[in-house]
Formats: structure tokens, C-alpha cells, sequence
């Protein structure tokens, strides 16, 4: 590109970037209408467009110089200039013209050209300024309609206003040049009308068509469709242009009823709330723009109430109808079901719309009796416990949303109580009636059978439904006596046991459902006893009379004829029935009541003279001692059996020697059948 047209080509672009610059600043003012904005436009391009053609740089070799029109260095001039001489003299004028009117001439030196292109230039940015500035001070030219720019658009739009909502929004007034002349949030409350019932101005009218909950617009409204040529006492002058920056809190209709929109249902809907119910549940409540104005939960205290009767706002009573437990869902209420047009004086402003996020804790009816589900009942069921009876169970005690507040089996203890008796709760003591050993069942309880509106003041609140899922252990009657099944016994059972008797029998011992406590087979030996002398428990003993060996029983011996109250620590249960398979292994028998001695034949005469070996007159205890195991050994008396040798010994030397100075004298001496208060010989 030659040097020349370079040059010409930069000047253009600044020209033209002058023309940008003005048409930015221009559209920058704007409140400006378009009209004025394309007539500047114009205008400026028009200008640049002559500048830039008075300026133009033909090249060289098609402009002609100074020393055009003149002769050669041959004294000649050129062929096409004498043919066209006449062409170029009006060409001439023409030029002359254009020069007169202000604008360069084509035919001047490249140095000239230079110096007048940069004025030019000078001259364009110069203009440039002058007429932004005169575009932005220029008097407010009115607008056609209403503009809105949206600022703020929330991801999620439920419900945008229509025409004959109702809405409550803040508002920012303010002029074109930013100076504000009046807002909602000065004054702490919203802004709250009917859209489309020419309650507002036309323009906000318009604006607030189509707005969602928490966006925000700005909205510019001309002259007409706002106070117009009267404007609005000293606030608002005449044709003036107003902006306001628009944030809608809340819509509604008069139409509207209570919205429900479920988000959570538990898998078991076994009942759902209806009228008259008492419920218990959590909740957060906002205003329809998210504001929180009250949550049960920041209280830790459920809200406890009954539903359908008026002591709920209408929308609530509405909303909590048909919830099963457990489920969650969003209540949303205009203000005519809610606090209405006077809020609620603190947190709820008016006319507002209520949203109650609500998960339902419990539900029962003052009609509610207890009710027993999920029965596993065992076979066979030989008896059901009756009002009265002493039963043992576990139990894991929940609420009716599942909460865990007790168990016996973290304790690995069972609830021991009488039942029927007032000893429980009303709920319980009614469903554990008709229960079988063994059995599991489900007791629901209302909070008028179970710990009222009180609760128990820690883990059970107030009003609540109990749910215990018990395991029936074992129950008796403090009436009962031993229960004696004979499972086997021999075809030839003529000796049976009574007291007195020694017997050796095997056993196995367990509580009613079945947890193992011993059994003598594990030892590879007999348990052995005198039927009688209170070496067992009484309902053992009771099992044992009249047994012949070989026989084998079934035993069900209740607390009060087994281990008591007490129980045997880490073995048996306090209270529990205790179940004994036996059999007889061998039998001996016993001596007669009250004696630990009989002699086998009839007594020496001189027994007292055999007994006093060193005849000294009086019976030493190694005497006495001596001459009793003889006798025995020699089949001519016998002690009692199942004890202790020596100690019966030991219990008749004393008995003999009455005044206990170690020696018994013929005088203290004598036999059983002359004494009624001694066991002696």
C-alpha cells in the first residue's frame, strides 16, 4: 500500500471511532428516546462522512499536481490535456466551488494535505464531546412505554402475579438522575394492593404483571403512565420519569385456598389424621419470600393440638387432615386462612401469605383404647395370664415416630409386675392381659392410658402415644402350686419316696423360655438329698415325694416355691418360674421322723457300761463315738442317711451330756423312748 493511502486509511478509522464514541455516550443517557439517539447518530456519521471525503488522498499516479496544466521540459504539453482542456476548466470551477464552501481542494501538496487531515481529526473528537454532552444535558425527552430490567430472577418460580392478585412488595422511588423521593423500606413495612384494579399508578400496574416471589426488577415509567403533567404535590413534579427498584415479597388471590404439597411419606400409613385427632408435631414456618418467623424446633417441644375444632388458624386445620406419621409436607396458606389483615402483631406482617414446613410426630383420638398388632404367638398356648398373675417380659418402649426412650434389654433385665393391679400404666396393664408364655406382641398405648399430658418430664413428653414391643418371659399366680408331669415310670413302682429318704436323681433346669440353668448331667454325678430337710427348694421337694426309681417328671415350680423375690444371682432370674426335667436314679430309704439313730436289734441292758470303755463311770465323746460307728458297722443300728456321720454323732453326744462339761454321767444317760424333747438314743 502506497505511504499516501496508509495515512488516508488511518484517518478513516479515527473517524469512525469518533462515531462510536459518540453513539456510546449518546445510548448512554438513557432516558433519552430512541428518536433523539438516531438522529445524533446520524448526524455524526454524516459529518465524519464529509470530513473524510474532503480529505481523501487519490495516489499519485491518479491525481494530478501542481505543475498539471503547465508545459513539458520539451516545451510541450501532454496529448490528453489539450484534448480535454475544456473538460478540466469546468472541472476547475467545480473545484473552485467546493473551496469556496469551506471544503479543501484536491489539488494541494502532500505536506498541506497532511496538516489539514490532523485538523480534521482534531476538529472530529472535538465534536464528538460536544455532542455527548449536549445529548446527555439535554431536556428529558418522555418515554413511550414502561421499561423493565430484571435484576434479580429466582431459580424456581412457583406462581407469577396476574392481574387481581394480591401483593405485598418493597420499592426504592427514585428520579432518572438517582435522587430518591420515596421507599417502602424507610417507612419498615411493604407496599400492599391489588394488582390491575387501578389501585397504583398504570405503569407499576403493568410492571408487577409476570414478577415472582423474591425477584427483582427495576422498572422505569414515563410521564403518562405515572402522575402525568399534575405530578404529585412537592414529591413528584410535572412529566417526570420515574424508576423504581421493585422486590416482590409475597402473592396471593382472594381465591386461593390451602396448598399441600407431600415430599415425604413413610412406607407403613396405617392411619391418617381426622377431625377431633391430637397431634403432635415439628414445624418451621416462613413467609412466602423464605423469611423465618417461628420453628417448633428451635423450643425442642413439639406443637400439641387438637385438629379440626378451631384451636388451629383455618389453613393448619386444613393442612394437618389426612397426614399419616412420619410424613413431611409443605402447608401453604393465603392470609384469609392464616393471620389475615392483622398479621399477628409481631412477626407476622399483614395480609401475609404462611408456609409451614411440618413432619406429623404422633397422632391418637381421646377415644383411642389400647391396640395390640403384630402378634407372634406361640404353639402350643396351654395358658393366658388373667388380672392378678406376677409376669416377667421385655420390652423395647418408642413413640409413635420411632423414637427410642426405654428398654429392659439395655438393663439385661426383665420388668417384673404384677398385672391388672395398678402396678402399670392403664395401657399396659390392659395389654398384658391374655398373653401367652413365649408370646410377642405390639401395645400401642394412647397418652391418656399411658403418661398423660405430663409425660413422664424427660425422655416421654407430654400427650404422647407409647409403643412397646414386649417379649413375654414367664407369669404366675401367687396361688399356684407345683406343676408335676410324669413323663415315664416303670411298670414295677411299689417304693416311693417320702421323707426322710435319701434320694440320688438327675436334672435339667431351665426358666420358662427356655434359657438354660443347670443340669447335673453336665457333671457326670447325682444330686443328692433328704427328702424333707430343706436341702432343696420347696416345690423340689414337693416334686420329688412319691417317686420311684427309674421315674422321670416335669416340674414347673413358681418364684414362691423356687428362688423367691431374690433369685440366685447370675443363674436365676428374680421371680422366675423355674422348669426341672428329673429322674430317679436311686433311693435309701430314710429313718422315722425325729430320729438320726435306730438300733437294728433290741438295746443292750447295760448300755451304758459297753459304752464306758475305761470304766471310770462316765462316757467320754471319743467313747460314745467309737461305740456308735461299731454298732453300725456291725449291721446292729443305723444313722440317718444323706448326712454327715460324725455330726450326727457329735448331735447325740450333746444332746446326752445335759450340763455340757464334756462327758456324759449315768445319769444324764438315757434312752429316745424315755425322752420327748431330745433326739438321743
Amino acid at each position: 500500500m502506497h505511504v499516501n493511502e496508509a495515512y488516508s486509511t488511518v484517518v478513516v478509522c479515527v473517524c469512525w471511532s469518533c462515531v462510536g464514541d459518540v453513539v456510546y455516550l449518546v445510548s448512554s443517557c438513557d432516558y433519552r428516546p430512541s428518536v433523539w439517539r438516531f438522529h445524533v447518530y446520524i448526524s455524526a456519521v454524516r459529518y465524519c462522512a464529509c470530513v473524510i471525503r474532503g480529505t481523501q488522498i487519490l495516489p499519485f499516479n491518479s491525481i494530478p499536481d501542481r505543475d498539471q496544466g503547465k508545459k513539458t521540459r520539451t516545451g510541450s504539453r501532454r496529448p490528453e490535456e489539450s484534448e480535454q482542456s475544456g473538460e478540466k476548466r469546468k472541472r476547475k470551477r467545480a473545484i473552485t466551488t467546493v473551496t469556496s464552501h469551506g471544503y479543501p481542494p484536491y489539488f494541494l501538496s502532500v505536506k498541506e494535505r497532511r496538516v489539514k487531515m490532523n485538523q480534521c481529526v482534531h476538529g472530529m473528537i472535538y465534536l464528538a464531546v460536544l455532542v455527548a454532552f449536549a445529548a446527555c444535558d439535554a431536556p428529558p425527552v418522555p418515554l413511550d412505554d414502561i421499561v423493565i430490567e430484571k435484576t434479580f430472577v429466582p431459580e424456581q418460580c412457583v406462581r407469577a402475579v396476574k392481574v387481581g392478585d394480591y401483593v405485598r412488595y418493597h420499592y426504592n422511588g427514585m428520579f432518572p438522575d438517582g435522587k430518591k423521593f420515596d421507599s417502602s423500606y424507610d417507612r419498615s413495612s411493604t407496599y400492599n394492593v391489588y394488582v390491575g384494579k387501578k389501585q397504583l399508578i398504570e405503569g407499576m400496574d403493568r410492571a408487577l404483571v409476570g414478577m415472582c416471589v423474591n425477584e427483582r426488577r427495576l422498572v422505569k415509567i414515563p410521564p403518562q403512565l405515572a402522575y402525568g403533567k399534575e405530578g404529585y404535590g412537592d414529591v413528584i413534579p410535572s412529566d417526570a420519569i420515574l424508576h423504581f427498584d421493585v422486590l416482590l415479597l409475597d402473592v396471593w388471590n382472594p381465591d386461593d385456598v390451602v396448598q399441600m404439597k407431600t415430599y415425604y411419606t413413610p412406607e407403613n400409613c396405617s392411619r391418617k389424621v381426622e377431625v377431633s385427632d391430637y397431634v403432635r408435631y415439628h414445624y418451621n414456618g416462613t413467609l412466602l419470600d423464605g423469611t423465618l418467623f417461628d420453628s417448633s424446633h428451635t423450643r425442642m417441644r413439639t406443637y400439641d393440638t387438637y385438629v379440626g375444632i378451631g384451636w388451629l388458624i383455618a389453613g393448619m386445620d386444613q393442612g394437618l387432615l389426612g397426614m399419616c406419621v412420619g410424613e413431611k409436607r409443605i402447608i401453604t396458606m393465603p392470609p384469609s386462612l392464616g393471620y389475615g389483615s392483622n398479621g399477628d402483631g409481631s412477626d407476622i406482617p399483614q395480609q401475609a401469605s404462611l408456609v409451614f414446613d411440618v413432619v406429623l410426630l404422633d397422632l391418637h383420638n381421646p377415644k383411642d383404647g389400647v391396640s395390640i398388632i403384630n402378634q407372634d404367638i406361640p404353639q402350643p398356648c396351654h395358658r393366658k395370664s388373667v388380672a392378678g398373675d406376677f409376669i416377667r417380659y421385655h420390652y423395647n418402649g418408642s413413640l409413635l415416630d420411632g423414637t427410642f426412650f426405654d428398654s429392659s434389654y439395655s438393663r439385661n433385665r426383665t420388668y417384673d409386675t404384677y398385672v391388672g393391679k395398678g402396678y402399670v400404666i392403664g395401657g399396659m396393664d390392659e395389654g398384658l392381659i391374655g398373653v401367652c408364655i413365649g408370646e410377642k406382641r405390639r401395645i400401642i398405648i394412647p397418652p391418656h392410658l399411658g403418661y398423660g399430658e405430663e409425660g413422664t418430664g424427660t425422655k416421654i413428653p407430654g400427650s404422647a402415644v407409647l409403643v412397646f414391643d414386649i417379649h413375654i418371659i414367664d407369669f404366675h399366680n401367687p396361688s399356684d402350686t407345683v406343676v408335676i408331669t410324669t413323663n415315664y415310670k416303670p411298670v414295677v413302682c411299689e417304693t416311693l419316696a417320702k421323707k426322710g429318704d435319701f434320694v440320688k436323681y438327675h436334672y435339667n433346669a431351665s426358666l420358662m423360655d427356655g434359657s438354660f440353668i443347670d443340669s447335673t448331667y453336665n457333671y457326670g454325678k447325682t444330686y443328692n438329698i433328704v427328702l424333707g430337710a430343706n436341702q432343696v427348694v420347696p416345690g423340689m421337694e414337693e416334686g420329688l415325694k412319691e417317686m420311684c426309681v427309674g421315674e422321670r417328671r416335669h416340674l414347673v415350680i413358681p418364684p414362691h416355691l423356687g428362688y423367691g423375690e431374690r433369685g440366685v444371682d447370675g443363674e436365676v432370674p428374680a421371680s422366675a418360674v423355674l422348669i426341672f426335667d428329673i429322674e430317679m436314679i436311686e433311693m435309701e430309704a430314710g429313718l422315722p421322723d425325729g430320729y438320726m439313730f435306730i438300733w437294728n436289734e433290741d438295746v443292750s441292758a447295760d448300755l451304758f457300761t459297753e459304752m464306758d470303755a475305761d470304766k471310770d463311770l462316765q462316757v467320754l465323746a471319743s467313747e460314745f463315738s467309737d461305740y456308735i460307728l461299731r454298732q453300725v458297722n456291725e449291721g446292729k443300728g443305723r444313722l440317718a442317711p444323706g448326712f454327715d456321720a460324725y455330726r450326727i454323732i457329735e448331735n447325740m453326744f450333746s444332746n446326752q451330756d445335759r450340763n455340757g462339761d464334756g462327758k456324759i454321767t449315768e445319769d444324764e444317760f438315757k434312752l429316745k423312748a424315755d425322752e420327748t424333747t431330745h433326739d438321743e438314743l
